[in-house]
């Protein structure tokens, strides 16, 4: 079984941070691979949730790097699974069967995890779609968390939305294969959940921090 944690915060540092953060939200870019098109018939087989930044309404906030990461591999749910999904993330589904986290261990310690590295923040989830890591994580962790979601149940943000707002483009021209260079990120798209949510991350905070392309004159 394969599961990372990383950047946990000590009580002084989240005292400090708690006094300053109330009423911010910090985001997490989130990233899932599984064995199918939605959840229940099929499984999440690993997810990312990776630190992403923070807002007040004034000014963005990117971290500094992005080693605030928790990675889990999870056991399958269910029997079945679409062999096509399974040669895009590369997983193997019967180790996961064996080595695989409990869906319930591995969505409460998600759930422990964002609200300690949020603090008084309130955590937004972040993908590119959202509809599709959305989807997955919200009903994992209704389903499985013993904390539900730390996301509630709507607060998310649509990289794919924002930018075709910004470049005032229509949502079906708004996908990654078209994305500006300059708004890339340094990370490689893997397909692997922590790779690709780190590099989501990027994206978001580069598309966040654009001023974006100014609408004409009516």
């Amino acid at each position: 079984m394969e599961s990372r944690l990383s950047g946990s915060v000590d009580v002084g540092e989240r005292a400090e941070r708690d006094s300053r953060e109330s009423g911010v939200d910090a985001y997490f870019s989130a990233d899932v691979e599984t064995d199918g098109p939605i959840p229940g018939p099929y499984s999440i087989l690993s997810f990312a949730i990776v630190y992403a930044g923070s807002f007040d309404g004034i000014q963005f906030r990117r971290p500094l790097d992005y080693r605030k990461t928790i990675y889990k591999e999870l056991r399958p749910i269910s029997d079945d699974f679409q062999p096509e999904a399974l040669q895009v993330n590369g997983l193997d589904r019967e180790r996961l069967s064996i080595e695989g986290a409990a869906p319930e261990k591995a969505m409460t310690e998600a759930s422990v995890w964002v609200k300690g590295i949020a603090g008084r923040a309130r955590p937004v989830l972040v993908a590119y779609p959202l509809s599709f890591d959305w989807t997955w994580l919200y009903w994992y962790f209704v389903r499985f968390s013993k904390d539900g979601s730390p996301f509630d149940y709507s607060r998310c943000f649509d990289i794919k939305t924002a930018l075709a707002v910004k470049a005032r483009i229509p949502i079906c021209e708004a996908g990654r294969s078209k994305l500006d260079p300059s708004l890339r990120g340094m990370h490689r798209h893997t397909h692997h959940a922590l790779d690709d949510a780190i590099e989501q991350a990027e994206i978001f905070a580069n598309i966040f921090e654009w001023e974006g392309v100014r609408g004409r004159a009516r």
